[in-house]
């Protein structure tokens, strides 16, 4: 069966845009990084808790919030 290219479609092997950690031009072998050295640093970012990800508290499915649970179930007398 002969292969379909798909119209519009980004090519895959074509570098595109530049590196989010140095500003250069993305190498395909280190996508969507320019080397070896950004992508670590990126991933040591990652590792560190630079990058977060919001997180919005979401009440239980008896509808207390979290905190609230917690406290409600504390027995123990200070």
């Amino acid at each position: 069966m002969p292969e379909r290219k798909i119209r519009n479609a980004p090519s895959i092997t074509a570098p595109q845009g530049r590196c989010p950690i140095c500003g250069k031009a993305v190498v395909q072998d280190f996508r969507p990084f320019c080397s070896r050295r950004c992508a670590d640093v990126d991933l040591h970012r990652w590792l560190a808790g630079v990058y977060a990800v919001p997180v919005k508290e979401e009440e239980d499915e008896d509808g207390a919030s979290p905190e609230g649970a917690a406290r409600e179930g504390d027995t123990h007398e200070r």
